[in-house]
């Protein structure tokens, strides 16, 4: 495989082949989610989120939600 003359998608297809090869199709997809970009913007929606909440409710959240967890 001359991967000098192969196209983008050439590349692509033989590496997924490759991932799935070697990891399984279990694997490789856990492989991929790792390179997930998402979307949005996180620091401004973490504002509209948290900027009228006070520390005291958002750590009673957190303690609520570690206590149902365990």
């Amino acid at each position: 495989m001359n991967t000098q003359v192969m196209s983008q998608e050439q590349i692509r297809i033989a590496g997924m082949e490759a991932l799935r090869r070697e990891l399984g199709l279990v694997g490789m997809i856990r492989f991929m989610q790792q390179f997930e970009t998402g979307y949005g913007d996180y620091s401004r929606e973490r504002h509209l989120w948290l900027d009228n909440e006070s520390l005291d409710t958002v750590l009673e959240r957190l303690r609520a939600r570690r206590v149902k967890h365990d």
